[in-house]
Protein backbone atom coordinates (compact mmCIF):
# COMPACT_ATOMS: atom_id res chain seq x y z
CA UNK A 1 0.00 0.00 0.00
CA UNK A 2 1.29 3.41 -1.00
CA UNK A 3 0.86 6.18 1.21
CA UNK A 4 2.32 9.19 -1.30
CA UNK A 5 0.10 11.78 -2.37
CA UNK A 6 0.02 12.57 -6.07
CA UNK A 7 1.55 16.24 -4.80
CA UNK A 8 4.59 14.69 -3.77
CA UNK A 9 5.40 12.54 -6.56
CA UNK A 10 7.24 15.30 -8.21
CA UNK A 11 10.10 14.20 -5.61
CA UNK A 12 10.37 10.98 -6.60
CA UNK A 13 12.37 8.78 -4.16
CA UNK A 14 14.05 11.81 -2.84
CA UNK A 15 13.40 12.86 0.95
CA UNK A 16 12.20 10.15 2.48
CA UNK A 17 8.68 9.19 3.23
CA UNK A 18 8.01 11.03 6.28
CA UNK A 19 8.86 14.40 5.13
CA UNK A 20 7.09 13.76 1.72
CA UNK A 21 3.97 12.96 4.03
CA UNK A 22 3.90 15.41 5.93
CA UNK A 23 4.07 18.34 3.27
CA UNK A 24 1.31 16.24 1.36
CA UNK A 25 -0.91 17.10 4.79
CA UNK A 26 0.65 20.65 4.83
CA UNK A 27 0.24 21.25 1.10
CA UNK A 28 -3.54 19.49 1.35
CA UNK A 29 -4.31 22.25 4.01
CA UNK A 30 -2.65 25.24 1.98
CA UNK A 31 -4.77 24.64 -1.60
CA UNK A 32 -7.78 23.11 0.24
CA UNK A 33 -11.08 24.83 0.63
CA UNK A 34 -11.61 27.48 3.45
CA UNK A 35 -14.65 29.37 4.22
CA UNK A 36 -14.89 32.58 4.74
CA UNK A 37 -15.87 33.84 8.20
CA UNK A 38 -17.85 36.54 7.60
CA UNK A 39 -20.10 35.65 4.41
CA UNK A 40 -20.34 31.69 5.33
CA UNK A 41 -19.28 30.81 1.99
CA UNK A 42 -16.22 28.68 0.58
CA UNK A 43 -14.75 31.28 -1.67
CA UNK A 44 -11.21 32.11 0.31
CA UNK A 45 -8.08 32.26 -1.60
CA UNK A 46 -4.68 32.99 -0.14
CA UNK A 47 -3.09 35.87 -1.59
CA UNK A 48 0.00 35.54 -0.06
CA UNK A 49 2.18 33.90 3.11
CA UNK A 50 -0.73 34.79 6.03
CA UNK A 51 -3.25 36.96 3.77
CA UNK A 52 -6.40 35.44 2.34
CA UNK A 53 -9.24 37.21 0.85
CA UNK A 54 -12.74 35.92 0.16
CA UNK A 55 -14.37 36.05 -3.62
CA UNK A 56 -17.89 36.90 -2.24
CA UNK A 57 -17.39 39.61 -0.24
CA UNK A 58 -13.93 40.91 -1.10
CA UNK A 59 -12.61 40.86 2.53
CA UNK A 60 -8.65 40.87 3.25
CA UNK A 61 -7.92 39.31 6.63
CA UNK A 62 -5.00 37.74 8.32
CA UNK A 63 -4.46 34.32 8.96
CA UNK A 64 -1.36 31.31 9.78
CA UNK A 65 0.93 31.17 6.59
CA UNK A 66 -0.74 28.16 5.34
CA UNK A 67 -4.12 28.15 7.18
CA UNK A 68 -6.47 31.00 8.63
Amino acid sequence: MSTTNPSTKRFGARYGRKPRAKFALIEALHRGRHKCPYCNREAVSRLAAGIYQCRKCSTKFAGKAYTF
